[in-house]
């Protein structure tokens, strides 16, 4: 062990100190093994033509060696070498020959457990343990006292009701691994959006190869190794691999290394793939972490402990009853020196029915049962579509009084269309927007649509309808772009962004300035509709003329908004302006003197069966409650289509509620059943009681509680939450 050290040590000597993820000494110390030496040697061969080779992109990234990523010439020098371009990413007839030289995106799995791993899992229960021992000593006294021919009925009965629990639990336990293989194997299906031919697509994460240029945003995890190409204010998550919490903004100058399986909070971006698969970050630490046994479920720890109670009152109970009755015995015998064979045959007795108090004392069928039971619970969870992966599920949801769901992508389908709009002083239907807009008000209004737009259109030349990429909204807004006549790249030429804010659950809103072929500078805002109109003091009227947006004005928007809110859509507003310099890099587009164009209602319709699954939990007694972020008339409408919201029933906003004292929220508790959460400081709500992280037991995701007063109040009430986000799902 010591050459391993001394060899970090001068490793450490010759390159400037850094911040290395937490397990980066253990990755080092695994790397100077005589195999990895032999894989490096092998990986570190220039082959097919390329100009660097998978040793040196892993050295690069993983060091974060902005020395090195000079001498290459930058990010631009990279993928020339490795014959792609930052613009217009790989071609298809390089993926073979790239795959096999760098890999693909796959990590090395373990092999699954065979039937019989699961039958000698099964036989560590203490409980059966027990059973074991006491079927074994009961077969000998048995066979002792009463003869093979009776003897061995008690021993044997045991040992096979301890046979059938073992096969009973371990087959049901190899169906669940075998099913929960395919649901993993589903999971893992993740597309990615790439620039391949020129051309940005969709493509399977375990499609993406060296070279490739792939598109992050919100919410996204970075699917490889890589190198910043460019983008707006990308923020990372890297606390998954190095354990600090401070988030990373990325940069082309002083941070451009992006490490596979961290997230990106904000913003957006380009990323040039370095590492694949086993060449990554991520893929180091998969390969020397191992995989962590699972617990036992609740009931199986009290189980064991009723089990070893039991075993501890009957043996007490054995033991005595046999002093007792080997001691009066022995009291009543006139000589302790005289012995005969049926004397040791009476000891034998006593000593049978010592056992015989264990025997009973500890019960045989309660394994069986309550593995019948709960492989039961499971078959009928599989029969609902409900595939549980730890029993522990079957029995904590049982307690459960009260859900709390996400309404986005939850109860609603998460597919987003535009059906009408207010635009030029009225409310209209799409399908007649392109005849009746004023001309340039529509042409202002498709390059708020296609510009300030984190999306993609894929217009095909075969004539079949374009095929959108990006978020449902951005979707939702680009296809509402396409029905006012427009074509996204024809617009998009004829406007360069030169200042991108990016949307964030903060602001509630993404901004874009765009420069002209004239030179003319125009700002546009897309966001909620409440924040987008608060920048407005002016709007468009039927002849396309800009005017001031009065008092009557802004009271008649506020009632078209909650009009469209009460139909239950989504509302955004689109706002422009002409501005006169290009905003500096740390400074933010103007939020004043804005012209409000439209106002969209966005239909987002209720995922099907979702009324019967809340149906279902209000007659076992179940309360259902709805947490979103959205607007609180908006969320009322699909709480009452979704059969959450009743006549009895409260909304409330987030603020609102915050404010109450604690007497006041338990109060209101009980008839709450839509909470409209604020967003509006989320850096202090990572700090306060509203903002925890759980495991949802049974689950592959995480229960999130943020700023959220209500789920914090509902459990210090005395109800049992389960779960936040996904509840619905399925």
């Amino acid at each position: 062990m010591s050459h391993v050290v001394c060899l970090l040590q001068q490793q450490q000597q010759r390159r400037p100190p850094r911040k290395l993820p937490g397990w980066s000494k253990i990755i080092a110390v695994s790397a100077l093994s005589p195999n990895s030496n032999k894989k490096a040697k092998n990986n570190g061969s220039k082959k097919s033509g390329f100009d660097i080779d998978v040793r040196e992109l892993a050295h690069l990234v993983g060091d974060q060696d902005m020395d090195a990523l000079q001498e290459q010439q930058g990010v631009n020098g990279i993928a020339e070498k490795l014959h792609t371009s930052v613009d217009k990413g790989l071609c298809s007839n390089q993926l073979k020959q790239t795959e096999d030289t760098f890999g693909a995106n796959k990590y090395t799995e373990t092999p699954p457990k065979g039937f019989w791993v699961f039958v000698w899992e099964a036989m560590h229960d203490l409980t059966l343990i027990i059973l074991a021992i006491c079927a074994i000593v009961s077969l000998g006294i048995g066979i002792v006292t009463e003869g093979w021919k009776e003897g061995w009925y008690d021993g044997a009965g045991i040992a096979f009701s301890i046979v059938l629990v073992v096969f009973v639990t371990s087959a049901s336990d190899y169906k669940q691994s075998l099913q929960f293989r395919e649901l993993e194997n589903e999971k893992k299906k993740i597309f990615v959006e790439v620039v391949r031919d020129k051309r940005r697509q969709k493509i399977s994460i375990f499609d993406l190869l060296v070279g490739d240029v792939v598109h992050l945003k919100i919410g996204d995890q970075v699917p490889a190794d890589g190198l910043y190409i460019s983008g707006s204010s990308l923020t990372i998550d890297e606390s998954s691999m190095t354990g600090e919490s401070e988030t990373k903004i990325k940069d082309e100058e002083n941070n451009p290394f992006l490490l596979s399986g961290t997230k990106v909070l904000d913003g957006n971006g380009k990323m040039l793939v370095t590492g694949v698969g086993m060449n990554t970050e991520w893929g180091n630490l998969m390969a020397t972490l191992g995989e962590a046994d699972d617990d036992e479920t609740p009931l199986q720890v009290k189980l064991n402990g009723v089990a070893t109670l039991i075993g501890k009152i009957g043996l007490a109970f054995a033991v005595i009853t046999f002093l007792v009755l080997l001691g009066r015995f022995l009291y009543t015998r006139e000589s302790l020196g005289d012995w005969s064979a049926e004397d040791a045959l009476i000891i034998v007795d006593y000593f049978a029915i010592a056992v015989t108090i264990i025997v009973v004392a500890v019960p045989e069928g309660l394994p069986l049962a309550v593995t019948l039971t709960l492989a039961f619970a499971m078959k009928q969870m599989m029969a609902d579509k409900a595939l549980v992966r730890h029993l522990s599920a079957c029995e904590t949801m049982g307690s459960a009084t009260t859900i709390c769901s996400d309404k986005t992508g939850t109860l609603t389908s998460n597919k987003m269309t535009v059906v009408k709009a207010w635009a030029a002083g009225a409310v209209r239907e799409i399908e007649n927007m392109k005849r009746d807009l004023p001309d340039e008000l529509l042409h202002t209004l498709l390059h708020g649509a296609f510009l300030n737009c984190d999306g993609d259109v894929s217009e095909n030349d075969d004539g079949s309808p374009p095929s959108f990429l990006g978020s449902p909204t951005e979707t939702a807004i680009l296809e509402f772009g396409m029905k006012l006549g427009g074509k996204f790249k024809a617009v998009c030429s004829e406007c360069e962004k030169v200042k991108v804010e990016p949307f964030n659950s903060t602001r509630k809103r993404m901004g874009v300035v765009g420069k002209k072929e004239n030179g003319e500078l125009i700002a546009h805002w897309k966001g909620a509709s409440e924040i987008v109109l608060g920048l407005c003091d002016k709007t468009v009227d039927a002849n396309g003329s800009i005017v001031e947006l009065d008092k009557t004005t802004l009271k008649d928007l506020n009632g078209v908004i909650r009009s469209f809110a009460d139909q239950a859509l989504r509302t955004l507003c689109l706002a422009f302006r002409k501005v006169d310099r290009v905003p500096g890099s740390n400074e933010p587009i103007p939020d004043k003197g804005f012209v409000l164009a439209a106002i969209v209602g966005i239909k987002d319709p209720v995922r099907p069966g979702v009324k019967d699954a809340v149906r279902l939990c209000h007659e076992a007694g179940i309360k259902v409650r709805m947490v979103t972020g959205d607007n609180l008339n908006t969320a009322i409408a699909i709480a009452h289509e979704c059969g959450i919201l009743t006549e009895d029933g409260e909304a409330i906003e987030g603020p609102e509620f915050r404010k109450l004292d604690s007497d006041a929220r338990k109060k209101r508790i009980p008839k709450l059943q839509v909470e409209k959460i604020s967003h509006e400081n989320v850096s202090s709500a990572y700090d306060s009681d509203y903002y925890r992280e759980e495991e949802a037991s049974g689950f592959s995701f995480r229960i999130v509680f943020f700023s959220s007063p209500l789920v914090s109040s509902v459990r210090s009430s005395g109800f049992t939450v389960y779960g936040f986000s996904g509840c619905m799902q399925g």
